[in-house]
C-alpha cells in the first residue's frame, strides 16, 4: 500500500531511541524527509546518519520554549516544507502520589505537556491544508496505570488538548490523531518492568493480560504511527488509536 508519504516533510521530536526513533525509521523507509530532534547532541547525530540523508537531526528540548520555531523553521530551510509533525517525549518520572515531586511534577509538565502544546501551536501556524498534528501519549489516557501518577495526571490532559485542536483545525484540513501506546518493547518499559525488582515476573504478568500474549515491537508502533501521520490517514483526525495488543478492556 503506499502511503503517500514520497517527499513529505516531518518533525518527530524525542526521535533518538524507542517509539520516535521508530517512527522516523518508517517514515523515512516510505520515502519522507524527517527532522529528529532529542535532547542528547550524540544520540541526534547518531540518529540522524543512521537514518540517512533523509533526515536532519537537531539538539532541542520539547520543554525549551525556543524548541518549536526552530523545529519549523530547520524543516523548512533543509526540506522547503512542513507536512506534519509527531510530538513525542519520553515519560516523567514513575512513582505515586504521596512519592513525586513539587519539581517533578513541574518538570513534566513544561515538557510532557506545556512543550507538546508548544509544539502543536507553532506547527499548526506552520501547516497548511493537509497537514497532520500526532501525539504520542499513553494507555494511562484512558485507563491510569499504577506507579505512573505524574504520567495520569497529565496524558488525559493533552489528549483532551488534542482533541479540542482537532475541532479548532479541521476547518483548515488539518488533521489531529492521537496514539496510545502500552507495553512496547522499549528502553522505557524495560525500566518500569525492573521497578518491581523482577523485571522477568513483571513482564509475564502484563503478558498475560494482553489479548496477544506479548509486548508490541517499536516497529509495530512506528508503521501504525507513519500511516497515521500519512495522506492514507486523510480522513482519520480527532482520534486516539491505542497500540496495546488489545491490552485495553473498553470499546
Amino acid at each position: 500500500m503506499d502511503l503517500g508519504l514520497k517527499d513529505r516533510v516531518y518533525i518527530v521530536t524525542g526521535a533518538t531511541r524507542g517509539l520516535g526513533r521508530a517512527t522516523a525509521h518508517e517514515l523515512v523507509v516510505d520515502g519522507a524527509k524527517v527532522i529528529i530532534s532529542g535532547r542528547d547532541e550524540k544520540g541526534v547525530a547518531a540518529a540522524a546518519e543512521d537514518l540517512g540523508p533523509g533526515a536532519l537531526g537537531v539538539v532541542a528540548d520539547n520543554a525549551d520554549p525556543t524548541a518549536a520555531q526552530r523545529l519549523v523553521d530547520a524543516a523548512k530551510e533543509r526540506f522547503g516544507r512542513l507536512d506534519g509533525i509527531l510530538i513525542s517525549v519520553g515519560g516523567p518520572a514513575p512513582g505515586f502520589a504521596a512519592d513525586n515531586t513539587d519539581d517533578q511534577w513541574q518538570t513534566a509538565f513544561e515538557s510532557v505537556f506545556l512543550g507538546a502544546v508548544r509544539l502543536a501551536r507553532t506547527a499548526a501556524a506552520a501547516l497548511g491544508e493537509g497537514g497532520v498534528i500526532g501525539f504520542v501519549l499513553s494507555a494511562s489516557v484512558h485507563e491510569p496505570i499504577a506507579g505512573l501518577t505524574i504520567s495520569n495526571g497529565l496524558r488525559p490532559g493533552l489528549a483532551g488538548f488534542a482533541k479540542s485542536l482537532a475541532d479548532e483545525l479541521g476547518p483548515q484540513g488539518i488533521r489531529v490523531v492521537g496514539v496510545l501506546p502500552s507495553r512496547i518493547e522499549t528502553d522505557r518499559v524495560r525500566e518500569l518492568d525492573a521497578l518491581s525488582g523482577d523485571a522477568e515476573a513483571a513482564r509475564r504478568a502484563h503478558e498475560a493480560r494482553i489479548p496477544l500474549r506479548r509486548y508490541g515491537t517499536p516497529e509495530e508502533f512506528g508503521k501504525t504511527s507513519a500511516f497515521l501521520l500519512s495522506p492514507a490517514a486523510s480522513y482519520l483526525t480527532g482520534i486516539m488509536v491505542p497500540v496495546d495488543g488489545g491490552a485495553r478492556h473498553g470499546f
